[in-house]
């Protein structure tokens, strides 16, 4: 059976979200958006936004960043962020967490003491050395990841749940297989050399595990029937994947997920939760952090911004007014917010759409390593539900979290069409299936929902190739007013992301202040 690109891309994206989906095309070769600057370090000498305003609107990571470097080179700034909270879409939930949807129905978390999942970002890679450098800065201490583990599973929807690590091994042993059989058969006799055929073979054989005959029969690689020990126990490999089996498309995305370099081990998490790097942030920021402050209106002027915004507590709208604008506002909600930006703007902005993703997360005992010995990863699901992600943390502790689905695009959307009820059962019954017996121990389920998320209405946009020119104009400023967000870099949804559009963006008031200070040479 045949797969296209764009069959190939979809599942990714089912069951890795956006961020696969770009790692994947990268690997193709394909650009989701065209090449941009990428700013790594602010262009802003100390003391140099002396007597300059800036007002930044939300106080996720990219809101945080932007305030956090236009301080330290002497801006007044003030951070206005509609919720109780900052991290945005930097969320752990832990008991008594209130998740709130858009259409007025909400949980609690009523988790024991202590446990706790990131319903936004989970993993940190180790090659995003923006938010690595601010982690140090701030002290935020971190442990590992663990994105992949052979112990965890694939459950296509017709059939048992296969062990990742036979998935992998039986697929190498297969094809080290069928390479060895073509060379020795002549196939690459005008590509190769004698010597370098010879050498490809022997490599086959360490590669796939292949017999002194070149065939593939099994690997203790792909784990145990019976295990070795001590005595006459010399154990039993389990029998090979036959390669019918390995065809089938459903079990190309797991071989391909952790390649993707945003998936590539060692991955990192903040020790206690994902929103510790937030806390960080607002430890340093918070005097002129002003939580629930709703922005009502957007004006531009020609020498400076006014922003209106609703205290939530007692209902009353106040005025500030800036030399500048930084909006981190997702823009699903930014643009239904009252403004008077130019209409090619305000179309760019529009004719952005945002993705739907969620996670159900379930309290437990830690049968997933006291019964199947998974310690973190992921589980790969032919389904709507996508995902199971394992803990990398509390382990051998009596409870745990699990994240009972992880899914984005049409998955998600599907998903979360139906009863939250439903939606439970479903995460439930995919469980039981890769655990057998040990559905009914999963309790407290909790659903969020990023479509249906006030102050977010989705995860992270999708900015396709056509959309070049609105991406581009978004990045660039609109008056006095300038975005920042993940959405704005080649790593949406990751805090990266963010993080590195924000320093674009303060970079970008850094030279025009800057440039306006310069006064002009006298002729002659």
């Amino acid at each position: 059976m045949s797969v296209s690109r764009r069959q190939l891309l979809s599942f990714a994206g089912a069951v890795g979200g956006y961020g696969a989906v770009v790692g994947a095309m990268s690997a193709m070769g394909m650009d989701p958006i065209p090449a941009a600057a990428n700013a790594e370090a602010p262009s802003l000498a100390p003391g140099s936004g002396k007597g300059r305003r800036v007002a930044i609107l939300g106080a996720g990571i990219a809101g945080l960043v932007s305030a956090y470097e236009l301080r330290k080179a002497g801006y007044e700034v003030i951070v206005l962020e509609s919720r109780d909270r900052v991290g945005g879409r930097n969320w752990t939930v832990r008991r008594g967490t209130r998740i709130d949807f858009a259409d007025g129905s909400s949980q609690s978390c009523e988790w024991d003491e202590g446990l706790y999942f990131n319903a936004g970002p989970g993993r940190i890679p180790s090659h995003h050395k923006i938010m690595h450098g601010y982690i140090r800065e701030l002290g935020v201490p971190l442990e590992v990841e663990i994105n992949s583990s052979r112990s965890a599973y694939v459950l296509p929807k017709d059939g048992g749940p296969i062990q990742l690590r036979r998935l992998f091994n039986d697929t190498r042993g297969h094809v080290a297989e069928l390479l060895s059989k073509c060379t020795s058969q002549g196939a690459l006799d005008q590509a190769l050399s004698a010597d370098d055929r010879k050498a490809l073979i022997d490599f086959m054989r360490i590669y796939g595990d292949l017999g002194a005959d070149g065939r593939y029969t099994g690997s203790s690689r792909s784990g145990y029937k019976v295990r070795p020990g001590a005595g006459d126990f010399a154990g039993t490999k389990v029998d090979p994947l036959d390669l019918k089996t390995l065809l089938n498309p459903v079990l190309w995305a797991p071989l391909a997920f952790e390649e993707a370099v945003l998936m590539q081990p060692t991955m990192f998490q903040p020790v206690g939760g994902m929103d510790r790097i937030p806390l960080a942030f607002y430890e340093r920021l918070k005097p002129v952090v002003r939580l629930g402050a709703q922005v009502q209106e957007i004006r531009n002027h020609s020498n400076g911004v006014e922003i209106a915004y609703r205290d939530a507590k007692n209902g009353a709208v106040q005025t500030i007014r800036a030399d500048y604008a930084v909006a981190t506002i997702p823009l699903p909600v930014l643009r239904a917010i009252p403004n008077n930006f130019s209409k090619p703007f305000a179309q760019a902005m529009a004719a952005i759409e945002y993705d739907h993703a969620e996670k159900i997360a379930w309290q437990a005992p830690r049968f997933w390593e006291t019964e199947s010995e998974v310690y973190g990863g992921l589980s790969f699901i032919e389904g709507d539900t996508s995902i199971v992600w394992y803990p990398s943390s509390g382990f051998n502790e009596p409870q745990g979290v699990l994240v009972g689905a992880y899914s984005s695009g049409k998955a998600a959307e599907r998903l979360t069409a139906k009863p939250l009820a439903a939606q439970f059962a479903e995460s439930r019954d995919v469980i039981e299936r890769l655990h057998p017996g040990c559905g009914k121990l999963l309790g407290r389920p909790l659903s969020v929902q990023w479509k249906k998320i006030p102050h977010n209405l989705g995860p992270w946009a999708h900015i396709e190739e056509a959309q070049a020119a609105q991406y581009a104009a978004l990045g660039r400023p609109e008056g006095r007013v300038y975005l920042a967000g993940d959405y704005l870099s080649h790593i949406s949804g990751w805090q990266e992301g963010a993080a590195s559009s924000a320093l674009r963006a303060v970079s970008m008031i850094g030279e025009r202040v800057a440039s306006a200070a310069t006064p002009l040479r006298k002729a002659g």
